[in-house]
């Protein structure tokens, strides 16, 4: 416990520090045409959040010994990402390089996680093909960054669900207390990024929490802690948004790297002018279908796939009639 709360705690306490130190340095998020928000807001808050987490982290080994190599990989390139973040912010990245690294990031995390675990003809198939859905996960957390809360709410909900399912289910108790940390992180971070926000995560925040949820997917598959589905079923909003609509952007022959305002979670906040009450449906649908899915399909993992279809059905359903609001 003691770890628990102290991560809770340090977050806390680190993103109210770091908002004091950002706003009389003026790191500030300026609001432009595609921006969701209206006034300056301090960003880089995912420096303090991650930070926290990694002190739990430090203080979990010292109560039950040192975490094995894979979650120690995990919160390396991790801490690598946030680094790469802040230099980001300081001197502006090209997209080229910000790429390269996220690739070369996800693609050496794969091959650490599943290289000994297969066949080396499955090697030369998994590898990239894990690598580009963990390349996809870190840079579609990105992109759902938008709307004040929504990136904290999502790993919540995301990482707590599977740690409730791993706990009930008597799994892996390293894995639960991993998804624990993580969650207690970002709640303190929500702290202070909750409607109205007074912090954003920025990209020191957004893409390396993409990671660590994707990261954790993989090591649950190769692990046998956890069915992919299941993780699949709780990032369907993520997937599903910034997916459709990348797809929709390249059929329209507009530039897929630029930031815009067009997810459907974007429109649905100007639509309710309310960026809580997309926050609140976000947790609503949660409760009342994607967890009972995965809940499904960790009990039944030889059906996980036809979950995996279920649950996100409706969300493209919903998609398609989104695309209309402005």
């Amino acid at each position: 416990m003691m770890a628990l709360v102290a991560t809770l705690l340090l977050s806390v306490a680190g993103c109210l520090g770091y908002l004091r130190i950002a706003r009389h340095l003026q790191i500030l998020d300026h609001p432009n045409h595609r921006s969701s928000h209206v006034h300056p807001t301090p960003h880089g808050g995912g420096v303090p959040m991650l930070l926290a987490f990694a002190s739990g982290m430090v203080l979990a080994a010292l109560q039950y010994g040192l975490w094995p190599g894979a979650y120690l990989w995990l919160l390396g390139v991790a801490l690598m990402l946030m680094l790469m973040g802040v230099l980001d912010d300081m001197i502006r990245l090209s997209v080229t390089a910000r790429m390269s690294v996220y690739a070369l990031s996800s693609l050496a995390t794969v091959a650490y996680l599943v290289g000994s675990d297969l066949s080396a003809w499955a090697v030369v198939v998994a590898v990239p093909v894990l690598g580009i859905g963990l390349l996809w996960a870190l840079n579609l957390y990105n992109f759902m960054d938008g709307i004040d809360g929504i990136a904290a709410v999502q790993c919540i909900l995301a990482a707590g669900c599977i740690c409730l399912l791993v706990l009930v289910y008597g799994g892996d108790q390293r894995y639960v207390l991993f998804c624990l940390l993580l969650v207690l992180a970002q709640a303190g971070f929500l702290f202070v990024n909750w409607p109205p926000a007074r912090l954003f995560m920025g990209d020191a925040g957004s893409v390396p929490t993409g990671f660590l949820l994707g990261g954790l997917a993989i090591l649950g598959w190769v692990e046998n802690i956890v069915p992919p589905g299941c993780w699949l079923i709780l990032g369907a909003p993520f997937i599903v948004d910034a997916t459709w609509t990348l797809v929709a952007r390249w059929r329209a022959g507009e530039p897929v790297t630029e930031g815009h305002r067009q997810h459907a979670y974007q429109r649905l906040a100007r639509h309710w002018d309310s960026h809580q009450l997309v926050d609140l449906l976000l947790l609503a649908l949660n409760a009342v279908w994607l967890f009972p899915l995965a809940w499904a399909a960790f009990v039944w993992p030889d059906q996980q796939w036809v979950l995996v279809i279920l649950a996100i059905t409706p969300l493209v359903v919903g998609m398609a009639r989104l695309r209309n609001l402005t």
